[in-house]
């Protein structure tokens, strides 16, 4: 935790090694066109969690024999897989890669296919982090150094993931031994569901976070408990949100609003907001924030080493 401190720290003062002068200097913000324009390096191997075609992930690993640490890593998309699947990842996740860690680049289904919404997508999530517990170490990876980092929707489901373990017996997403991570970054998220039902109704569409949490029912009369992190806090773990300040689909305010929260129940989190930054180079490397987004993941593995 020291090392995330310190971490922390400099982000505050705005001394992060190599950032300060990019974002100076920077001024366009990336559209999604032109994030949809640049090229994606193919992903390297697939292994299925379930039967479906969209239950799968990814696997990134760097070179050598020893065992490496993992990023759970989730797409957004506004919890919809017709507007994004895992491949909008991949200059992260080889970026990473390059960085000495493992990538586990999460697919699942959204709300929008046959599965999706409640509770398939959390089940997704669920399974496919549960599949890196039971065969990380066969594949070389350190199921003791885990962090999960999501982008948009993503990082409201990575944060929901680091909360696993506060979901009540009673849930149909509970599970009696969910793998534990260690740390958790939030790119452009959308943490708070019950906030972003309507702040996000505009990006994401009015009945999105509806058609996700499910319709109350006798059994399931709070829909949020379950599912946002919000509901699952204090996680237990260190968070980082990072945020563009020219993001129009997930503004800052929606890192600073649930990080009031998280510190009111003890958890340490750190917010960063990067000038002249917007949506889509939260994950670009190369860009200040894509570069923010590495150094965070870095750091927290790095503290978990400690």
């Amino acid at each position: 935790m020291r090392g995330f401190r310190t971490w922390a720290f400099l982000v505050g003062s705005a001394a992060l090694v190599g950032l300060a002068p990019a974002v100076a200097t920077a001024s366009h913000v990336m559209s999604y066109a032109e994030f949809q324009r640049l090229p994606q390096p193919a992903a390297p191997r697939l292994i299925a969690y379930g039967p479906d075609g969209l239950q799968q992930v990814e696997l990134w690993k760097p070179p050598g024999q020893r065992l490496f640490p993992v990023v759970i890593l989730i797409h957004g998309g506004c919890w919809q897989t017709n507007i994004a699947k895992a491949d909008v990842m991949h200059r992260l996740a080889e970026a990473l890669v390059d960085r000495g860690v493992a990538v586990w680049n999460v697919e699942y289904r959204g709300v929008d296919v046959p599965g999706g919404g409640y509770p398939g997508t959390f089940g997704d999530i669920a399974a496919a982090a549960d599949l890196l517990g039971e065969r990380g170490k066969a594949l070389g990876l350190d199921t003791r150094r885990v962090i999960a980092m999501g982008h948009s929707a993503g990082g409201q489901l990575a944060l929901w993931l680091a909360g696993r373990h506060n979901i009540a017996r009673g849930s149909r997403l509970w599970s009696a031994h969910p793998l534990p991570v260690q740390g958790v970054v939030s790119l452009g998220g959308l943490p708070d569901l019950r906030a972003a039902r309507s702040e996000a109704a505009d990006a994401c569409g009015v009945d999105t976070v509806d058609r996700l949490i499910g319709a109350p029912t006798p059994t399931h009369s709070h829909p949020f408990a379950d599912t946002s992190p919000v509901s699952l806090l204090p996680l237990g773990v260190s968070q980082i949100l990072i945020s563009g300040e020219a993001d129009v689909i997930a503004p800052p305010h929606f890192a600073e609003s649930y990080a009031g929260k998280v510190r009111r129940k003890g958890d340490a989190i750190v917010v960063v907001t990067l000038a002249n930054q917007g949506h889509f180079e939260l994950i670009t490397p190369g860009t200040p924030a894509g570069n923010a987004a590495i150094d965070a993941a870095l750091r927290l593995l790095e503290a978990r080493k400690r």
